[in-house]
């Protein structure tokens, strides 16, 4: 089977961003890219039954035009998908990098369910068509995706930019030591300047742990740095990216002590939104 990763395409201005992130992890790690739209089922369903309040002698003619309506949204609305699909994988091409297309009817945690094991990663935007940037309201389809997922998930920030310096959140937890195995067995981080950190006090305990984290890295090749922070782990990790700065965010998908906060809940959401570079969510 061929080792690939799904990117999930919404046509939304972080779709660019998603091609590009993409194209980027194929051009480190040889994984295939297979792009991937969802068509929802409001998209190409009929719409609601008006028969019941249109007069009798209107009704047929009435009903007739609103099946060719419904007919003609289903149809514009897999002509856009395809061409959603199409722009990407142009933007795939021009990378170098070959990517296939796939265009789904139904649910997206369905459709996600169905092709999953087939990924060795999956890729989504932090904010689809419908979110309100003024705000800061993340896609309900990311929500959705973030719970659901079981595969290594890549969050696209908004843009693209080269990636240099990784920052790996790691509290000693069963998810953040498999983000950690990520980094250090994923052809994605060599060459890369990666740093380790945790947040909380400066015990025994806790320096042992990085410790045995940067242990870890090295094995692989990958000399790591490491802290301690002190703060809340959302805010002291989000000074650290912007102030550093790093240019990605490695974190298990969820744990113990002070880092369990950050995918349990609000406060996970709200490192999502206030994070401005790429994160990977490693369950």
């Amino acid at each position: 089977m061929t080792r690939k990763m799904i990117a999930l395409i919404d046509g939304s201005i972080y779709s660019e961003s998603v091609c590009n992130h993409a194209a980027w992890i194929a051009s480190r790690t040889g994984l295939a890219v297979e792009l991937m739209h969802v068509l929802g089922r409001r998209e190409t369903a009929s719409g609601d039954d008006l028969s019941g309040s249109i007069a009798l002698g209107a009704r047929s003619a009435l009903l007739q035009e609103l099946t060719a309506l419904d007919e003609r949204r289903a149809k514009l609305a897999v002509q856009r998908g395809r061409a959603i699909l199409d722009d990407a994988k142009a933007i795939l091409d021009k990378a170098g990098v070959a990517a296939s297309i796939h265009l789904r009817h139904g649910d997206l945690l369905e459709a996600i369910a169905e092709k999953e094991a087939e990924a060795e990663l999956l890729l989504i935007g932090k904010r689809g068509e419908a979110a309100d940037f003024a705000k800061g309201h993340l896609g309900s389809n990311l929500e959705r995706v973030m719970r659901a997922v079981s595969k290594p998930l890549f969050v696209a920030s908004r843009a693209f930019r080269p990636i240099e310096r990784v920052l790996v959140a790691y509290d000693g937890s069963a998810s953040a030591m498999r983000a950690l195995k990520y980094v250090a067995e994923s052809p994605l981080y060599r060459n890369l300047s990666v740093k380790v950190v945790t947040a909380g006090t400066a015990t025994e305990a806790v320096q042992k742990g990085l410790a045995d984290a940067q242990a870890v890295l090295a094995g692989a090749g990958i000399e790591a740095e490491s802290a301690i922070l002190p703060g809340p782990p959302d805010e002291a990790l989000g000074r650290l990216v912007e102030d550093g700065p790093f240019g990605h965010l490695v974190m298990g998908a969820s744990g113990h002590s002070r880092l369990r906060a950050l995918f349990v809940g609000s406060t996970s959401l709200e490192m999502l939104r206030s994070c401005r570079v790429p994160i990977l969510l490693v369950r």
